[in-house]
Order: C-alpha cells, then structure tokens, then sequence
C-alpha cells in the first residue's frame, strides 16, 4: 500500500483527526498504491489504490474505478445473469449471500440509485444476507444531523470520560499533546480509562521570551515527499499525508514489537488467520505505526482515509487509521471482507494490493504478482 504501480501495459503496479482533504480521487480504494503513466507509454488499464485527486493540468494520471462499482462489488459478486423480462418488484427485499444492490436493482428493472435513496443508502455502504431493502414505495427518513461537538476543555482543568473515549480521542478532542495527557495522570498508552472518571489535564507550557529562536525563512522540508519511483502525488494528498505524519510523529505509538502483537490479537478476534494478517502488515509498513506514503496511506496496514471510512461501516464505528489499534482493526476487517468474498487466499491477498473490483475484471496486474508472491512468503515468518 506505500508503493506504486508498474506502469507497462498489460502490466499491474483520535490521536488527532486524520487530515484529509476534499480533493481526493472519486474512488473507493483498497490500497494506497498508485499507478505510474509515463508519457510516452500507452494507457494501461490500471486503478489508483490510495491516492485520489485531482492532479495538475498536464500530469499523467491512472485510470480509476469510480466508487459505486466497488461499493456494489464488495464483498459481493459480480453481476448476476441477465433475464430476458423482468419480473415485478416486490415492496421489500431480503438480501441472499452474493446479492449487490445493482445486481438486486437489475433483476426487477430498477434504477439502483433510486434503490440507495429508498433506504438511506450511500454507494459505499454494505450489504448483508438477511438485512431487509425496500424496493418501492418512500425514501427511509433521512438520519439526523449529528450534533455540534462539545467545546474543548480548557488546559489545567479536567475531563470526564464519556462512553467511547480513547485516550487518542481525547488527545485530539482537547488539542492536548498525547504524552502531556499521559504524565498528567500516571498513565501509559496500555492503561485502560472508564466512563464517568475524571482526567487532570495538564497546564500549557509557557517558555521565556529570551528561549524563542526566530522562525528561519527557508521553507521546512517535507516530512513526507511528493513524489515516488518516478509519480508524483498531487499537492493536496501529499499535504494531507504530510500533516498526518506530523501528528503521528508528535503522538506516542507502540513499537514494532507491540504493533505485530496488535495485529495478531486482532485478527484472531476477527475470525482472520494471524499469520496472513502479519505478513501484509509487514510487508506494508514493517508494522511501523509511523509510516505514512505520499498517497497519505497511514500506519501498519497502510490504511487511507476513503478505506477506513469503508472499514468503519464493516465494523459498525468509526475508525481512526492514526490509532494503532483502529489502524489494525481497518487492515483486518477489509482483509476479512476480501477473503470472504474471493475464491482463494491470493486472491484476498491480491485484492488488498489493487482493489478486489480491478482483480475481478482484469485479473492481476504483474506487479500484483509480485505482491501476492512476497507476502505468501513473509507467512512463513510468523508461523
């Protein structure tokens, strides 16, 4: 999920918030990966995994899959056979095992759009065998907005916890720095915290005015390049990659020890194989928390923001891919989804890389290959 694609033809290639920005590619993406066009190269049917916006004038970009067909082919199948004459379409629906809401929409000659707006459906929500749709009749009501969020606490006071709270969620909430919050309470990243308890929030630091240094004038350098192996990622996904790489290295994360740990506990929790989840996270990032690529792919399992959004729905919270924890749960459950909805275990592997719908319809590219072949590898590290 950090590299990039292989641009030959016919060839594949909270804490606080995470930053994400607006101008990101209309893709539902599975990994951070991008594909590299070189101008003199013919177009190559190739899918941006990670990063997603809109380049500048002038610069090669990859194709992409736009976000209602994945969303209506994950973990579903794909299409179902055509019928020559639609039958009439009942007033509710119950999904079977394989249905997609296209495939559903299709069979009785509807207009799948019409079937999201009926029940308050987005094109990246999920759906599930036994889960009831309604086919005619009035749009769901819509969910109410969520209310405004409370003001911070001021510094030097204290917070109770509420139900949900995270230290991350805290830290960022507050704008208090995660290690200040930590030594204010005689706490530890591991330690456990409870509704309705108080937490002591720790007094800004103020430094004498003779200790300032004068800001330099040269422009700092980026922690968080914009371009690899030749691509170079628009500005606003690099600038987005770059903030969550300030917060991540300004935040405490386990380390690489703890992280593999993280990623084992959670995949046996989630009904995944440990030894898969530990061999894509190692082949991501090393199981380092701190990695983030210039396609603003975050953390152990590489996770961008438009894939934790999806994560979030399979999981029923939302998630935040800058916590460790939440980091791995995304990697895990899309993981989980993915060998679920493929025929074979590299397959699950290969979609992880380019995305299940692009695996689907053009197989795997070379570079894929190349993944699945390296990751089945790494198995036999933690065996």
């Amino acid at each position: 999920m950090s590299a990039i694609r292989n641009a030959q033809p016919g060839a594949k290639t909270m804490l606080p918030a995470v930053a994400v920005t607006t101008a990101t590619l209309p893709a539902v993406v599975l990994s951070s990966l991008a594909l590299a066009q070189p101008a003199n190269a013919e177009p190559a049917p190739a899918q941006v995994q990670s990063a997603s916006a809109v380049a500048p004038e002038g610069t090669k970009q990859a194709d992409v899959v736009p976000a209602s067909e994945i969303a209506a082919l994950v973990p579903s199948r794909l299409a179902p056979a055509l019928v020559p004459e639609a039958p009439q379409a009942p007033a509710d629906y119950t999904v079977a095992k394989g249905d997609t809401v296209i495939g559903i929409a299709s069979r009785y000659g509807l207009d799948w759009h019409n079937v999201l707006q009926l029940n308050n459906l987005q094109p990246s929500s999920l759906i599930f065998p036994g889960q009831k749709l309604k086919l005619t009749g009035s749009p769901a009501p819509a969910t109410a907005p969520a209310a405004a969020p409370a003001p911070a606490a001021q510094p030097g006071g204290s917070y109770q916890i509420k139900p949900g709270d995270t230290l991350y969620g805290i830290s960022a909430k507050l704008k208090v720095p995660m290690g200040d919050l930590l030594a204010a309470n005689g706490l530890s990243l591991s330690s456990v915290i409870y509704a309705g308890r108080s937490l002591k929030l720790p007094a800004p630091a103020i430094s004498p005015a003779s200790s300032v240094t004068p800001a330099s004038s040269a422009a700092p350098k980026p922690l968080v390049d914009k371009s690899f192996l030749g691509f170079t990622y628009p500005d606003a996904v690099v600038a987005s990659a770059n903030e969550n790489k300030r917060l991540l290295n300004a935040s405490p994360v386990p380390t690489r020890d703890q992280m593999r740990q993280i990623v084992a506990d959670t995949a046996r929790k989630m009904g995944v194989d440990p030894v898969l989840a530990q061999a894509i996270a190692y082949h991501e990032s090393g199981f380092n928390q701190r990695a983030v690529s210039p396609a603003n792919a975050i953390g152990v399992m590489q996770v961008v923001p438009s894939t934790a959004d999806w994560a979030s729905s399979l999981v029923g919270r939302t998630l935040n891919p800058l916590d460790p924890r939440d980091n791995a749960t995304a990697g895990v459950a899309i993981l989980r989804a993915l060998v679920a909805a493929t025929h074979d275990q590299n397959t699950a592997i290969a979609s992880y890389y380019q995305g299940q719908s692009s695996v689907a319809r053009r197989g795997m590219f070379n570079d894929t290959k190349d993944y699945v072949k390296a990751v089945t590898a790494d198995m036999a590290l933690f065996r």
